[in-house]
């Protein structure tokens, strides 16, 4: 051994790495007292034994097949392993010589449990989280998804990572989103509200954050957040539509009351000049008196917007008040070529206004037979939902009712009728409401429209 092996053995013995060579036959040709240490053997007991030989648990395990891949292709390998025998990891270089190879390694394992438990509370923040989770590539491709993303839009993980976020946000919201998501791959957080579209086909409200994804000072991706807002939503529009309802009453009944009166007088005096004048005339005044009798309709309407005084609550049959209500519109179905059927289950009584849910059910089925001018069918469903409400379902065969229409039916004085006042199903609202019940319309273009009524089977007298 010359000077010169001496100083390098020497440098070797002093770097803190682990550190030993094997000649071809895979022998330990020297060992440093570092890897001595980290393998809990002695230099002396390591020297020109067999690697394999000497540590057998690591023929199956990645050390094996990294030195064989280091040898055999002449190319140095870089690894992380664990060794269960030590429970230990160790991050390994191997670099072949022209006598073997030669190995560097440290104990990585303190290193790699604090890794670990960043990655466990980092999963555990997105596996456990009750909102939707997920991430994306810079195209906004799905990379992963939690469960509650799953369970809000409907998907399986494995379809979310076909997909990208385009196809599930609604038209009218793509351009926004694109928009929210271009800021985002840009590095700027963004919160935002869009809405989703579910597997099944319905729209979902949703509050999103989208997040950019750093590493080494690069955006690779996007985070994302997303809260279903579909029920707050549902609440705000109620509740903005029972106060308008309740403004709407108060007003109503002021208006129609100081109508009601002048009215009156007019149709009186126009009654008494009838009586005294020519055919021409007469034709005129009976014109007069028709509008008078439309202008009185239309103040009963308004009238029944504010809250009744007079009537009070008491248990009634939903289905004899249907059978009242279908023979008095049964001749306008048969002249519309419209058929009626009515599907019932033995029923309680309800408490209610009976007068006032017949009025409800004669303008939701007169809207029904106005509907299907060239006839139809409609359907009525009268059952229980569970046993303290009952389910009503008004459904027909009409021309349907546009999205944008649909969204103010119960808006007074907005109508598509020629005729109408807006008024008919603001009253049935008004009147649904005052039995502490919903009202629930969905409908299809070219296809009808379904009415679903809940209503309790004990009502409180607001």
């Amino acid at each position: 051994m010359n000077i010169t092996e001496i100083d390098a053995r020497e440098i070797v013995d002093r770097i803190t790495d682990g550190f030993f060579a094997l000649d071809e036959e895979w022998n330990v040709t020297y060992v440093n007292e570092e890897a001595a240490r980290l393998l809990f053997r002695s230099r002396e007991d390591l020297f020109g034994k067999n690697v394999w030989d000497e540590f057998p648990e690591a023929v199956n395990l990645l050390f094996h097949e990294q030195y064989q891949k280091a040898v055999c292709e002449k190319i140095a390998v870089k690894f992380d392993a664990f060794y269960p025998p030590l429970k230990t990891w160790f991050d390994v270089r191997a670099y072949p010589s022209e006598n073997g190879l030669t190995v560097y390694f440290q104990d990585v394992t303190e290193e790699k449990k604090a890794s670990s438990q960043s990655e466990q509370h980092y999963k555990s923040l997105f596996e456990q989280n009750p909102d939707a989770v997920f991430s994306f590539d810079l195209n906004g491709n799905y990379l992963s998804v939690n469960s509650a993303m799953e369970q809000l839009l409907g998907y399986s993980e494995e379809e979310f990572l076909q997909l990208s976020y385009i196809p599930l946000v609604t038209k009218d919201d793509i351009e926004k989103t694109m928009d929210f998501y271009g800021r985002a791959v840009q590095g700027i957080t963004q919160n935002y509200e869009t809405k989703a579209i579910h597997k099944d086909g319905h729209i979902i409200h949703v509050s999103v954050t989208n997040m950019p994804i750093i590493v080494d000072h690069e955006v690779v991706g996007v985070y994302g957040i997303a809260k279903d807002l579909t029920g707050q939503k549902l609440t705000e529009q109620k509740l903005i539509k029972s106060e308008k309802l309740s403004a709407v009453g108060q007003l109503s009944a002021s208006i129609a009351h100081e109508i009601r009166n002048p009215l009156t007088a007019l149709k009186g005096f126009l009654q008494l000049m009838s009586s005294s004048i020519g055919n021409m005339e007469k034709s005129y005044l009976e014109i007069m008196l028709k509008e008078i009798e439309r202008i009185e309709m239309i103040t009963g309407e308004l009238l029944l917007l504010a809250k009744p005084q007079a009537q009070h609550f008491k248990r009634e049959d939903i289905q004899v008040i249907f059978e009242d209500v279908t023979t008095l519109l049964g001749s306008q179905a048969l002249m519309n070529n419209v058929e009626m059927k009515v599907i019932f289950e033995v029923l309680p009584l309800v408490q209610c206004i009976g007068n006032q849910l017949k009025q409800v059910f004669i303008n939701l089925i007169k809207n029904s037979i106005e509907s299907m001018p060239s006839g139809g069918e409609i359907t009525v469903h009268l059952k229980m939902k569970n046993k303290h409400t009952l389910f009503i379902q008004i459904a027909d065969q009409g021309c349907g009712i546009p999205e944008e229409i649909l969204n103010n039916i119960g808006i007074p004085f907005y109508t598509t009728k020629q005729k109408g006042t807006g008024l008919g199903m603001m009253t049935s609202l008004k009147i649904i409401e005052a039995h502490n019940g919903t009202i629930d319309i969905s409908s299809e273009v070219g296809k009808g429209t379904a009415v679903r009524i809940y209503l309790p089977i004990h009502t409180k007298e607001k």
